[in-house]
Parts: structure tokens; sequence; C-alpha cells
């Protein structure tokens, strides 16, 4: 046998019993009658701090918490998965958001603790509830229909739908009870342009629309959370600063993935300046919630993949943005800062030197999600250890005390696998995870990224890794022959360094238990009359022939093929994979090098040649109608 031979031999054996070892059955899985896990994901206070109320993501519950005791008192059932919590003005009831495609808020008496109300609002996924100042309206935001609901609670009826660009995450109403911001989780448009980023949306909810788009830095997603300030002066928003424009050839000095928050100027609905939450030689992976101190003097932001708190002196932060925002800033900035003006300050990993503490929570509390301040305590949800950190910050010295919400219990393999999927600390200095670019499920992030597998100079779309390890090959020329070998391959030149056998298998066992999520284009669950015709038309391969490509349950042949896609940074040779159809709704943009905004642009603008599907003889009304179906699925 030639050496290839052996090679390929040796691969062969490698691969077969990997694919052995993660088909075996979880010892680490619950029995049956044991908890779920219980993924704290949500936090909110009652008025006088004495009540912590915690929705639990992947339980089904929400727990009532006795922070003087630092007990769980109670448990609150809840039918769906709870995403989001709110209290009315005056704590008599609790809003919990419950999020499915036909999502739901349950409304709890909170002197009771029993569920009194049930509201259907019909959003995808509906999270991150605000209420009104008068305490009438429940503003929600559906995040897959990206939509606004304004809902009534006298009556139970949404009032009205705003539509927002892309996946509204998180909200925050202003002081004033006029305005609403909401975070906008990715970017709406094309990946191959200069400047690429996710906004913050303005609703007026006298007018109930968008009247103002806030521009995020050049590369900002994952945008996760926003609040406005104790005074209503400012509003600040935790995201993703990516470097997408630059080689993946190193972590240092945030290269490729930085942290940041984002200051708000409410009365002007301006970006005051972007701030880095890394150290020069320390990242702080995945952003995540954002918490105010009562007074405003303390800006707490949770680093979901290095499992800490940041707590920032807020007013220090000010003064400082505001020096370097004066005409004559750089005669005034000391003569050692790294930022002369205050276009240097998204750049610079040590501005916040001096104005913040930056705690490491306890080790077994880890993938710190929603933060809350009650008093002058902060508390934190722990997602993957059903832990709760609280930090005094009345104290001398702030560290992260540990508050168990439950058994402590040993992860199953696919819970591992999510935790090291989102986990920074497995990264050369904790500048990303893998879900820094994949988002937190495993999905997009939005971006074109030049990574090193098939050279430099040619950047391509973040894909979706949903169904990756069933759908070889990998990556969009096929460099890689599945995604196994991706997922190795990826720890070694994305998040450079090296780990043992069993972190890239829990991998392997949580990308390989992803589950599509229902497309919010279906009507009840069925297709639409628009997209049944589309269905008629994608199977015709006489009229489209988009079928003999995306075929099979999963809608793709496997196969690498020349669409009429090779752009100015590609070879002329290249063939691209053929993705997997499933979940495409939310996968945008689209081609290889997201050149296409929607599904529309790649049957039409990018299909001049008939190569992407027979298109240019169809209608308006039949593009809209294929459209509809592929959205479906």
């Amino acid at each position: 046998m030639n050496t290839f031979g052996r090679i390929a031999t040796m691969l062969a054996t490698f691969w077969a019993a990997a694919l052995s070892f993660a088909a075996q059955v979880d010892r680490a899985t619950p029995a049956d009658g044991e908890e779920p896990f219980l993924s704290p994901t949500a936090l909110v206070a009652s008025a006088d701090g004495q009540r912590l109320y915690i929705a639990c993501a992947t339980a089904d519950r929400v727990l009532v918490l006795d922070t003087a005791q630092a007990k769980v008192v109670q448990t609150i059932p809840v039918p769906l998965r709870p995403l989001g919590l709110a209290l009315s003005p005056n704590g008599d009831r609790l809003f919990i958001t419950c999020a499915a495609p036909e999502s739901t808020v349950c409304v709890v008496d909170t002197a009771t603790g029993q569920l009194t109300t049930s509201i259907t609002t019909g959003g995808h996924t509906t999270m991150a509830p605000v209420v009104s100042q008068g305490g009438s309206i429940l503003f929600v935001c559906d995040r897959f229909n990206d939509e606004v609901a304004f809902v009534e609670l006298a009556t139970g009826k949404v009032l009205r739908r705003v539509r927002v660009p892309r996946e509204p995450i998180s909200a925050a109403i202003t002081r004033d009870g006029r305005f609403l911001l909401v975070a906008n989780h990715l970017q709406p448009g094309r990946a191959d342009v200069e400047v690429v980023a996710a906004p913050v949306s303005v609703i007026d909810l006298v007018e109930g629309q968008v009247v103002r788009e806030i521009a995020l830095p050049n590369g900002s997603t994952l945008v996760r959370d926003i609040r406005v300030s104790p005074d209503g002066r400012h509003a600040v928003v935790a995201h993703q600063l990516s470097r997408f424009h630059l080689p993946t050839t190193q972590l240092e000095r945030g290269w490729v993935n930085t942290s940041a928050i984002s200051v708000i100027d409410v009365a002007r609905w301006e970006r005051i300046n972007t701030v880095l939450l890394d150290n020069i030689d320390a990242g702080a992976a995945n952003p995540w919630a954002v918490a105010w101190n009562p007074e405003g003097s303390r800006l707490c932001v949770t680093h979901a993949g290095t499992h800490e708190l940041s707590v920032i002196d807020f007013p220090a932060l000010l003064a400082k943005l505001e020096k370097l925002a004066s005409p004559d800033s750089a005669r005034k900035v000391e003569a050692s800062a790294a930022s002369r003006t205050a276009a240097d300050v998204p750049n610079d990993l040590s501005f916040l030197v001096g104005l913040r503490q930056r705690i490491r929570l306890a080790a077994n509390d880890r993938g710190p999600r929603a933060a809350w301040v009650a008093g002058s305590r902060v508390w934190v949800a722990n997602y993957f250890s059903d832990t709760l950190s609280v930090v005094d910050l009345a104290a001398g010295r702030w560290v992260a005390e540990s508050v168990a919400l439950g058994p402590v219990r040993a992860m199953t393999q696919v819970r591992r696998g999510e935790f090291l999927f989102n986990d920074g600390s497995i990264c050369f200095q904790g500048w990303q995870s893998c879900s820094s670019c994949h988002s937190d499920d495993a999905r997009v992030d939005g971006l074109n990224w030049d990574n090193l597998n098939d050279g430099i100079g040619n950047p391509k779309s973040s894909k979706s890794l949903l169904l990756g390890h069933q759908t070889p090959p990998a990556m969009w020329t096929g460099v890689r022959s599945n995604a196994y070998l991706s997922v190795r391959t990826g720890i070694r030149n994305s998040l450079f360094t090296v780990q043992p056998p069993d972190v890239p298998l829990a991998i392997d066992a949580f990308m390989e238990s992803l589950k599509p999520i229902p497309s919010p284009a279906l009507v009840q669950g069925r297709l639409s009359p628009a997209a049944e015709r589309g269905k008629l038309l994608f199977f015709n391969d006489d009229a489209v022939g988009c079928a003999p490509c995306h075929r099979g349950e999963l809608y793709t042949d496997l196969k690498l093929h020349d669409v009429g896609t090779v752009g100015k940074y590609d070879q002329a040779t290249n063939r691209f994979d053929t993705p997997t159809l499933i979940e495409v709704w939310r996968t945008a943009p689209y081609l290889h090098d997201g050149r296409a905004a929607t599904l529309r642009e790649v049957l039409t603008t990018f299909n001049s040649g008939d190569q992407h599907g027979t298109t240019s003889h169809l209608t308006p009304a039949q593009i809209e109608d294929l459209v509809a179906f592929i959205r479906s699925l």
C-alpha cells in the first residue's frame, strides 16, 4: 500500500471510531423522572429587591428567589420556553414571554404565583417584554417575524406590529415612555460591501413606527442587550465588534473579534462612541447582558464566553469620552493614552483601564447571560451551570458568590458540546468562541470572513451549521470532507488552541442534535397558498429546475456546482457546495459571498444566466410564489 493509501486507511479508521463514540448512549443523560437542566436566561426583580424572578429556558418554569436568603421559594410552571420577563408598574403582575412558532405571554399574579391569563401573540419566538409607562400595553419582540408587537393587556389583542430590520432580541423604553429602543441581533443586508453592521431601531410609541435607525460601528453583529440609564439620558447596547475585513491569521489584540458596548445619547438619538470590553491580552468573548445600578453610577456587562462580569464607572466613562469629543481633544488627553481622538476609541483595548473592574465568576458558574441589579447587589444568571452569581457593589472588595438553583448534575454530552461551542476559554486569550461567528445556536453572524482554509483574499459568508454533519462536504468550496474534520480544524485554526479529543466529540454531539425551527412563513404549520404554488414550480424540472440539485429531505445533492456565482475574489475554477435549504429563511445573506440580501435576489438579480435555476421567464408573481415556498422550508 502506498503512503496515500495508508493515510486514507488511518483517516477512515479514525472517523469510524469518532462516529461510533459520538453515537454511544450518553451516560450523563438524566434518568427518567430526573429534573431537566434549568438554563436561567432572564431575570427581573421586585421593586423592593426582595424577590428575583428567574426564567429557566429549558425547564419550562420561572423560579422565585428570596434574595435575603438566596433561596428558591417558589416555582411557576409555564407551558412553553420562557425567554423574557417583565413586571407591571406596581409589581402585581409578572409577564412571561413563552417562545414558540406561535408564542404566548403568560400573566402571573405575583401575590399568589398563579397563572391568571395566557395571551397568544401569534409571533414567532416572542421575547424581551417591556411594559408601557401606564401599564396598559406590553411591547414584545417577535424575533423571527422581524417585528415588535403592541399587546393590549386588558383585551389580549395585538394592536399593532412594527417592522424592524432583523431579529429584534432586546428592547428598552425611554424614561418618558415615548420611545422604544430595539436591538437587532443581526445585520439585514448583503455582506460583500464595505460597511456591514446591525442597527438599533427607535420606535415612536405614539406614532407606532420606526423613526430612526442608529448605526452601530462597522462589524457590529450578534447584538444582545440594550438598556436605558436610570436618568434616561443614555442607552447602552452590548454587541460583538468583528474585524471581518481582515484575514483570520491571528487573534492577538483583537485581530478577529472584539467585544463592545455602544453608548447612545437618547436626546439626540446618536451613538456617542463604542468602547471595547477586552484587555490587550485577554478577550471578553460574547458580551451579553447590560444592567445598571439604581443610581446609574455603575454599568454591569456579562461576558458569556469568558464567564466574567464587568462593572464600569459610568460617569467616569462619560467624562473620558466627552474629553475626546471636544475639538481640541488631542491636546487634553494624557500623553500615554492610546486614544487621541474619539475615532480611536473602538480600537482601543486599554480605554477602560482604571474605569472598570473585571470580575471572574466562581469556577462552577458558567455562561453568564442575564443580569439584574437589586439594591447594591448584581445578580447574574449562569445558563450552563444552573446557578446565579451575586456581587455586592457596596462591599469593599467585589467578589462573585455562587448560588445554586438546583441539584448539581453532570452535563450530558450534548449540553457539554453546547457549552464548549459557546466557551471562549478554549480559545487563545479568550477572544472568541465558535458562537462568535455562528451565534449561540450555531447559525450565522451575517458577515463574510477570510478564513485560511482556502487561501487568503477570498472572504466567504458564515454558514449555518444546522445539518452540517449530515450534509458533507463542509465549507463553501468543500475543502473539508465533512463537518467532523471541520470542527477539529476550526479549533486549531480559528480558536488557535489544541484541545483533547473529548472537546470536538462533544461539539459534534451538540451540532448533530440541532433541529430546524419551523419557518415563520408557515400558516399554522402548513404551506401558504403562495408557497403551494411555489412548490409546484420548484419541483417542475421543465419550468425551473431547482429540485435536481436541492433534492431529498435535506434539499441538497451534496455536490459542488458552478452556478454562475464566481466572484472577483474567487478562482475561475471554483465550484460551490449546494447548501441544504432547510431553515434557509434565517440564514441571509445568501450565496457564498453574501452578495444577495434576499432569496428574491438569488433568483433574479444574481441569476442573470439562469445557472441557479431557470427563472428569467417567470413572472414577478411566480418569483414571489417560489420565494414563499423556499422560505417555508
